[in-house]
């Protein structure tokens, strides 16, 4: 499991003294067990992946903050951790290949709706903002 390849690696980055990469996986860790208390059970890969999906997003946020602020130096850093992640993430779906899929689908012509059909076919498989993004194009298009 994603959990268990992620403590492995902490072992291995402080090992190699890589501070960054140990800082990063202390963090996954602590989103997993929260995680894991919040559901009082052990999570399911997929749960655990939308773990790391969601800490992603934080960094993308972080990154893009940092820009309009004018602090490249937090961005940097932001980025680096945003690779580490990635790293255990599984790769997500191109632009390309999700219009190719949504438009095979039969949406209805309210963007709440579509959504409803698209998201799940989504999850995990490419970055939730593209597809929304795409879906308000092929319903107002």
């Amino acid at each position: 499991m994603i959990s268990e390849k992620i403590r492995s690696d902490l072992t291995s980055a402080m090992k190699a003294g890589d501070s960054l990469r140990v800082s990063v996986l202390r963090m996954a860790i602590s989103a997993f067990d929260y995680r894991k208390i919040e559901l009082q059970r052990e999570l399911t890969e997929a749960e655990g992946v939308g773990v790391l999906q969601n800490e992603a997003k934080k960094r993308r946020e972080a990154i893009e903050s940092y820009r309009a602020g004018g602090r490249g130096e937090q961005a940097k850093t932001e980025e680096a951790e945003l690779a580490i992640l990635q790293g255990y993430l599984p790769s997500m779906m191109s632009e390309e290949e999700i219009r190719t899929e949504v438009a095979k689908m039969e949406l209805p012509k309210d963007f709440g709706g579509a959504m409803r059909l698209v998201a799940p076919v989504f999850k995990g498989k490419a970055d939730g903002g593209l597809v929304a993004r795409i879906v308000g194009e092929m319903v107002s298009g």
